[in-house]
Parts: structure tokens; C-alpha cells; sequence
């Protein structure tokens, strides 16, 4: 395997090790889910990292390393919504956001004649969001070991809820302004 595979193939084991994380969690084995999901935390890492320090960066890539984060994400929180530790209204406010993303680079794409060459890109509030998923993940797993924590649920749903929240507003407003400079461009 060659170094510019490396960073599809780490985002392809990511993919891989949700299915752990999720057997884990619904047989509450906290601390076996808190591992696998922080390995697969580093491996999110390590393959941004080879994939710009090597300039390996590719049109697979960038949709196999945010949809490799989202099914390990959501399968997450699904799982922890079904052994009672996410309430339902947060899994939907992340569910809503995430569909509405995949619906709009969907569109995006359909949409654009040079689709073939765009790297997907996430929004800067989107990394800060996926950061704060990442944490609630890790806390409410945290708290399966150690209940006690669970006095500082609401702060973490409030934090997630928020950035997932202007995450999502983000999107909208950044698609807004593609709409309105083509149509700019139409009329020159």
C-alpha cells in the first residue's frame, strides 16, 4: 500500500469500526466503545494529516472522510438514544442537519458542470460541530462508566444543539451565496 492510499484506507477503517463501537455500546461495554471510537478518532486525524502532508489529497477522499465521521457518528448517537443516554429530541436535530447537508451537496453537484473536479470542503463551523459530537460521544460514554457525570448532560446537549444548530445555518447561508453569485454570473 503506498502512502497516497494510506488516508482512503484509514477513513475505509473508520467506516469499518463503527460497527464495534455500536456492538459495544448496546452491550454496554463503555470502556470497549471508548477505545474503539477514540482509535477511530485518530485514524480521522492521521488521514487529513498524511493526506495534506503528502499533498495526497483526493475527490474520494473527501467523500470518504466525512462520511466515514457521519456513519460513525450517527450510528453513535443512535445507539446511545437506544440505551437511554441521547434524548431523542438532540438525535433529531443532528439527523435533520446531517440529511439536510447530504441533500445540499447532493444538489450541489447535480447542479455544477465542474462537479468532477470539487473536493468536498466542510465548514469551519462544521469542524467545530463535528468536535463537539465527537466530545458528547466520548462524555456520554464516559458517563456509562462513571453515572455520576450525567449532572452535566444538559450543558453538553445544549453545546452540541447549539453548534449543530449554526452548523446547519452555515450551510444555508454558505449555499445562498453560491445561488446568488451564479446568478450574478448569468446575468453578466
Amino acid at each position: 500500500m503506498s502512502i497516497y492510499s494510506l488516508p482512503n484506507a484509514l477513513s475505509i477503517l473508520r467506516i469499518i469500526l463503527a460497527v464495534p463501537v455500536v456492538i459495544f455500546l448496546l452491550n454496554h461495554q463503555f470502556f470497549g466503545a471508548m477505545i474503539v471510537f477514540f482509535f477511530a478518532g485518530i485514524t480521522d486525524g492521521l488521514d487529513g494529516w498524511i493526506a495534506k502532508q503528502y499533498n495526497c489529497q483526493s475527490r474520494l477522499g473527501s467523500i470518504l472522510d466525512p462520511a466515514a465521521d457521519k456513519l460513525l457518528l450517527v450510528s453513535s448517537f443512535i445507539t446511545l438514544y437506544i440505551i437511554g443516554l441521547l434524548p431523542l429530541w438532540l438525535l433529531a436535530l443532528i439527523f435533520f442537519r446531517d440529511l439536510m447537508i447530504v441533500s445540499g451537496t447532493i444538489g450541489s453537484f447535480m447542479s455544477s458542470n465542474e462537479a468532477e473536479n470539487i473536493l468536498l470542503s466542510p465548514s469551519k463551523l462544521s469542524k467545530i460541530n463535528t468536535a463537539f459530537q465527537i466530545a458528547l460521544v466520548l462524555f456520554l460514554v464516559t458517563t456509562g462508566l462513571y453515572p455520576s457525570l450525567s449532572v452535566w448532560n444538559t450543558v453538553f446537549f445544549i453545546i452540541v444543539a447549539t453548534s449543530t444548530f449554526l452548523s446547519g445555518a452555515d450551510y444555508i447561508w454558505i449555499w445562498m451565496e453560491k445561488v446568488i453569485y451564479k446568478e450574478k454570473q448569468k446575468q453578466k
